[in-house]
């Protein structure tokens, strides 16, 4: 028997529909408080179903209620296809079960053990497109292409060995649904930033559902290697007024989303729509949904798409309850946390603002950095430094108890990709079918003498120079540090530094054409830092930093456009290690 207990308190009547190949059988479900809920003594492992709701039907105040939509039940845990986006999605009386996923019943789970995260601060976090990653693999099997599973094979595991990965993090891998304007021209979303229910696998990149992504954590775990989830809980693909009715809209719209004081939908995320996390109920799901991935995936940790979404009541709340409860929860108290502290809403820029246990996607550091390389005399060798030593500009004083909370990145699956930003001087984002107006516009950026590809040997050298550089400050840089996957070896989005509608070979990682000698170099810098991985996780206590000369710096030296590199030296005798910077010669130098 399957007991379904579904959210709906202002829906006037919620039906249950089973299906059996194409027959849809309609059960009426009971009000429970808030709750509809319905036994099934028939209804075991791989029963497909969804839900009807019925109520009044007024946008305007917030109320979709249409028992034409089929909906999906917000906390399943397996699909039977993919969500596809069609116009009637958002039509009102037009009967969607055939365009809508249905939900299936999976039975209890196993439970793992509680075992603490395998990712150890400090390390090197890589960012992974799981399709892209592995769709033009040569050495893994074409069946297995693009799925969750292919992170398994012994080829991925041995590159990310020589890496010294400490953990990968994975870009969305629940299901998603294109943005309306994409299948007009012809385009899809690869990058999984439009959910629809939190728990749910995509059944595309995990067609073998939360067994096959256990068993694909319990190999990277075996690997030495942890895994982070990358969840979005700011906003749903049921996006603007005008979107798809899936799921929480046509259930508990206002108990979902924000809405201001007309009725009308929040946007502090650019989506359409903003999860209201003010809301226990709400929270309750996000906690919920964190607990399923830890407790039958053995997930070692989250980060937290446009995180001050989860703090807003409607501003930002460094003391909300999602953190306290986050904190207080045997589950999840021990997980990796990262935030990307921003969003587009109101004071949404809240970098160096959350909790002293987690870790906050620091896009100063991406920005100095390479403003720094690119020769901007605003970026001085004391700005740098600061920088190279864990930001506590931003951070403040590091907390004894959780080290340096700074992640530090030179390129991300949004913008420029790293061999991208030293070879073309501004976005080209016309594929894109926007007219290049999206994508962040002020990236730094530098084309090296000649925009695009060249076959100019010194325009070349200095493309390679300014990457080997960037990549050396990253390694030798304190805090957690961060590399999008093919970053290593060159990989390149022909200028695209907003490629989310681009599932094809444009971001498709070229495994065959990789340059072999850059993977090589960044695998000796990961191999020099992961042998004194203890350096780089709290901000440095003892140390000389030293100018070009050699000499301890002058206060001048510091804040002159002038100096042209320096030189730190570790002198506390149990992380003993140098770094050198020369911006003129265009190197960093690291060692003991």
């Amino acid at each position: 028997m399957t007991t379904f207990r579904v959210r709906a308190p202002e829906a006037a009547q919620l039906t249950l529909c089973l299906f059996d190949g194409v027959t849809e059988s309609q059960l009426a479900m009971e009000r429970d408080g808030p709750d509809w809920v319905r036994d099934v003594p028939a209804a075991g492992p791989g029963t497909r179903y969804g839900l009807r709701a019925d109520g009044p039907y007024a946008p305007a105040e917030g109320l979709w209620f249409d028992p034409a939509k089929l909906l999906v039940d917000p906390r399943a845990v397996a699909l039977d296809q993919r969500f596809r986006y069609d116009p009637r999605l958002g039509e009102r009386g037009v009967d969607t079960a055939a365009l809508v996923p249905k939900a299936v019943v999976t039975g209890p789970l196993p439970v793992l053990p509680a075992a603490p995260p395998v990712f150890t601060r400090g390390g090197l976090v890589y960012e992974i497109n799981v399709r892209a990653f592995t769709m033009l693999h040569p050495d893994v099997p074409e069946g297995l292409r693009g799925t969750v599973a292919a992170l398994a094979h012994p080829a991925v595991l041995a590159h990310l060995r020589k890496l010294q990965v400490g953990a990968v993090e994975l870009m969305p891998i629940v299901a998603w649904i294109d943005e309306r304007h994409l299948p007009p021209l012809g385009l899809t979303n690869g990058w999984g930033y439009n959910p629809v229910v939190p728990m749910a696998l995509d059944p595309g990149l995990c067609p073998g559902g939360v067994a096959e992504l256990r068993e694909t954590v319990a190999a990277l775990h075996a690997a030495g290697i942890g895994v982070i989830l990358d969840l979005v809980f700011n906003h749903t693909g049921e996006s603007d007024a005008q979107g798809p009715t899936l799921s929480f809209r046509g259930l508990d719209n206002r108990g979902t989303y924000a809405h201001d004081a007309k009725g009308a939908l929040v946007n502090d995320t650019g989506c359409g729509n903003t999860l209201d996390c003010g809301q226990p109920q709400l929270r309750a799901l996000v906690l919920d949904t964190l607990r399923h991935f830890v407790r039958h995936c053995g997930i070692d940790g989250f980060r937290f798409d446009l995180a001050p979404v989860l703090a807003r009541g409607p501003g930002f709340n460094r003391q909300a309850p999602i953190f306290t409860e986050l904190a207080a929860d045997p589950e999840l108290a021990d997980r990796v946390l990262i935030a990307e502290p921003w969003d587009i809403g109101p004071g949404g820029y809240q970098l160096g603002a959350f909790p002293a246990n987690w870790l906050e996607w620091n896009d100063r550091y991406r920005d100095d950095v390479r403003r720094f390389w690119r020769g901007d005399p605003e970026v001085t060798v004391g700005l740098l430094a600061t920088r190279l030593a864990g930001s506590s500009d931003l951070f403040g004083p590091a907390d004894p108890a959780h080290g340096c909370r700074s992640v530090n990145f030179l390129a991300a699956h949004d913008g420029m990709t790293l061999a991208d930003c030293v070879t073309y001087a501004a976005r080209r984002n016309w594929a894109n079918g926007e007219d290049n107006r999206d994508g962040h516009g002020g990236e730094p950026l530098w084309n090296n003498g000649q925009d695009g590809p060249s076959d100019d040997p010194a325009v070349q050298g200095r493309r390679a120079a300014a990457v080997r550089a960037m990549l050396g400050t990253l390694f030798a840089s304190t805090g957690t540090i961060m590399l999008t996957a093919g970053d290593e070896f060159g990989r390149t989005q022909q200028g695209n530094n907003n490629a989310y509608c681009q599932d094809n070979p444009l971001t498709w990682l070229d495994w065959q054409g990789r340059d072999r000698a850059l993977e090589d170099h960044v695998a000796a810098l990961a191999a020099w830092r992961a042998a004194r991985l203890a350096c780089f996780t709290a901000f440095p206590r003892e140390g000389a930093w030293l100018g070009p000369g050699g000499e301890p710096m002058t206060i001048a030296e510091w804040e002159s456009a002038a100096t042209s590199g320096l030189t730190y030296r570790s002198l506390d005798p149990e992380r003993r290690y140098a770094v050198k910077i020369d911006r003129a010669a265009g190197q960093v130098e690291l060692r003991d």
